[in-house]
């Protein structure tokens, strides 16, 4: 078992084995806060505050394997296993005193204390209003990111989690995610298009996906170095971005309305990644006047 879920189901095991859906998640950020050896799940601000998607995953998998079960407003911890026990020094003392320092908080101690500790995880959030003071919601309203020179981004998701991922494009203020991937599919969490159109738009992004200007995946397969992506990126502008440059428009065009807008595809390094090259192509297009940016 992945050692976050074991965390996850000590935090359900030490309050009685069951918590109201919010309070567990807002427990499990605030052991997030916490700099322990194992990572376990990064957030993002929500309509309810801070939320992680890899945690109410992990949850589904679990009730598949009856381990836990839920109502419309409970998780609870359903097997006899202790795993508490089986958590590092660290963490075993982390869960067991917030067992004793959050006995008492209800869903909306703990709304109030994370939106007011950590305001970020509050910007996007639909009750705010009626947790917090105005003094409370100008801090948070404060915060907020109001970067509006219109900039085309592009962003990889290799080597990090979903949320820290969504985080990037929260902070960055991008209003439209274009996926230029030629099959939109993915083995990491969250990166698949159903589960990244559903994210981004819950948070606000438009999703859209621009699959003519991805390359196919069997071209991928043999690159070892540099030199072999050059090899496949010169075949790429040369078969591919002179035959769709009214796709590039059309990018061009929800850039111009949009303002901020990113270009998203796998590879962590833009170097190595078609999507620099699709980015250049677009801006040698008559009307860009714009700033391009690789996150």
């Amino acid at each position: 078992m992945f050692y976050r879920r074991k965390v996850l189901l000590a935090m359900l095991q030490v309050f009685d084995n069951k918590l109201d859906k919010i309070q567990l998640q807002k427990l499990l950020f605030l052991h997030s806060r916490y700099l322990t050896k194992k990572k376990t799940y990064d957030f993002v601000p929500y309509k309810f505050g801070c939320y992680s998607f890899q945690a109410n995953a992990d949850l589904k998998t679990l009730k598949k394997y009856g381990i836990v079960n839920d109502t419309r407003v409970y998780w609870s911890k359903i097997n006899d296993t202790n795993y508490l026990a089986e958590l590092n020094n660290d963490d075993k003392k982390i869960v067991a005193d917030f067992a004793i320092i959050y006995k008492n908080k209800s869903s909306r101690d703990l709304i109030k204390l994370t939106y007011n500790r950590y305001p970020y995880y509050a910007i996007n959030s639909t009750i705010a209003e009626k947790h917090l003071s105005e003094q409370e919601l100008k801090k948070i309203d404060d915060i907020k990111f109001l970067e509006n020179q219109t900039t085309l981004f592009t962003i990889g998701y290799e080597g990090i989690s979903f949320e820290y991922y969504l985080n990037k494009l929260i902070r960055n203020n991008i209003r439209v995610l274009c996926d230029v991937r030629k099959n939109a599919l993915s083995m990491k969490f969250g990166f698949s298009k159903t589960q990244l159109k559903t994210a981004c738009e819950s948070l606000g992004i438009t999703y859209i996906h621009i699959p003519q200007v991805g390359i196919n995946s069997d071209k991928r397969r043999e690159l070892n170095c540099q030199k072999d992506y050059d090899i496949l990126f010169d075949e790429y502008k040369l078969n591919n971005l002179t035959q769709t440059i009214d796709y590039q428009k059309e990018i061009l065009n929800l850039l111009k309305k949009n303002k901020r807008i990113a270009l998203t595809c796998f590879e962590a390094e833009s170097c190595q990644c078609h999507r620099t090259h699709l980015a250049e192509a677009i801006s040698n297009l008559k009307e860009f006047k714009y700033v391009i940016e690789h996150l």
